[in-house]
C-alpha cells in the first residue's frame, strides 16, 4: 500500500509504502488508542455522575451496591450458619469433657465443684441465623471454659503425678519377690546366742546371688561392711523413711546414687553376723525399726480402701 502525503504551502509531496503487516499494526495501535480514550472517558463521565447524582448514573450505583451488599450478606450467612454447627459440636464436646473430669479428678483426690449450666429444652418454633455478636458471645463462653478446663486439669495431672511419686517412695516392692520369708520382725530366739532378741527387720530366704531389689525409689546413704550387717545398703526415700539390706554378697550401687523402685541394687549373701545365706530387710522412719509387712502390704491396703480426697477445686 503506498500513502501520497502533499504539502499545499511548499507544492511539495512525500510518499510512504506500508506493507500489508504496517497496516495492521497501525490499525490495531490506532484501535487499541480509541479504546483507551473510550474508557477514560467513560470513567471519568462515570465518577462524575456518581459524585453529583445523575440519575441514571445514580440508579446504575444503587443497583450495583445492593447486589454486592446482597452477595456479602449471604456469604457472611452461610459462613454464620457453618460456624454455629461447629460451635454446637464444641459445646456438645466441652459437656463430654466436663463428665471425664470429673471421673478422673475422683481417681486424682481432687473434689471439682463446678457450677452445672441451667436445664434449657422445649419445642422448636422457629429458627432464625445467627448473628455475629450472639456467635461472638458464644465463642467467649467458650474459651472461658476452655481455660477453667485447662486449670483444672493441670491440677489433676499435679495430683496424680504427686500421687505417682509417693507410691514410688513408699517401699511397697518386694525386695525378694517369690522368695519364703524366714523370720518376721519382732521378739524371737536369736539363733546364735539362743537367748530373747528384737529381729528388727524380716528375713527372707534365697540363695547365694539371688538378686535383691529396690523396695522403693530413692538415694543410696550408706554402701558398707558392717561388722553385723555384713555387706549393706541404705536407701533414703525421703520423709526420714529409710530402707535397709544386709548380709549381700556383692552390690551394685554406691552412696549417692539414685535408684528406681524395682531396681536391682546387691545379691544375697550370708556376710556378716549370719547362719546362712539370706536377706535382712528393714524399714526404719525417724530411725526406728517399723515391721516391714505394714509396708509392703500398704498397696492392697489403699486399693481396699480407696483413696481420699484431699484437694479441692472450685470453678467459677
Amino acid at each position: 500500500m503506498q500513502v501520497i502525503i502533499t504539502d499545499a504551502w511548499l507544492a511539495k509531496s512525500r510518499a510512504i509504502h506500508l506493507s500489508g503487516w504496517q497496516l495492521m499494526a497501525a490499525a490495531l495501535t490506532a484501535s487499541l488508542g480509541l479504546m483507551l480514550v473510550a474508557a477514560g472517558l467513560y470513567h471519568w463521565v462515570f465518577l462524575k455522575g456518581a459524585r453529583e447524582g445523575w440519575p441514571v448514573i445514580g440508579s446504575v450505583v444503587r443497583l450495583m451496591v445492593k447486589d454486592e451488599t446482597e452477595q456479602r450478606d449471604r456469604y457472611l450467612r452461610e459462613n454464620l450458619n457453618v460456624m454455629a454447627r461447629k460451635v454446637g459440636d464444641m459445646e456438645a464436646r466441652m459437656m463430654q469433657l466436663e463428665s471425664l473430669g470429673a471421673r478422673v479428678s475422683g481417681l486424682a483426690g481432687v473434689s471439682m465443684d463446678l457450677k452445672t449450666p441451667p436445664g434449657r429444652g422445649g419445642a422448636l418454633v422457629s429458627s432464625r441465623p445467627l448473628s455475629l455478636e450472639e456467635l461472638q458471645a458464644t465463642l467467649d463462653d467458650l474459651e472461658r471454659l476452655t481455660t477453667q478446663r485447662v486449670d483444672l486439669m493441670t491440677v489433676i495431672e499435679s495430683r496424680l503425678f504427686d500421687q505417682r511419686i509417693r507410691k514410688m517412695m513408699v517401699p511397697t516392692q518386694a525386695p525378694v519377690p517369690g522368695k519364703p520369708l524366714g523370720s518376721a520382725f519382732g521378739w524371737r530366739i536369736d539363733p546364735i546366742t539362743g537367748t530373747s532378741a528384737l529381729h528388727t527387720g524380716q528375713d527372707y530366704q534365697a540363695d547365694v546371688g539371688t538378686a535383691i531389689l529396690a523396695a522403693a525409689g530413692g538415694v543410696v546413704v550408706t554402701q558398707s561392711m558392717h561388722p553385723e550387717y555384713g555387706q549393706m545398703i541404705e536407701v533414703d526415700h525421703g520423709n526420714e523413711l529409710i530402707t535397709r539390706y544386709a548380709h549381700a554378697s556383692r552390690v551394685f550401687v554406691r552412696k549417692g546414687d539414685l535408684v528406681k523402685r524395682g531396681q536391682r541394687i546387691a545379691e544375697v549373701g550370708t556376710s556378716g553376723r549370719s547362719t546362712g545365706p539370706h536377706l535382712h530387710f528393714e524399714v526404719l522412719v525417724q530411725g526406728i525399726p517399723q515391721d516391714p509387712k505394714k509396708f509392703l502390704n500398704l498397696t492392697q491396703t489403699q486399693a481396699s480402701a480407696g483413696t481420699p480426697r484431699v484437694a479441692t477445686f472450685t470453678a467459677p
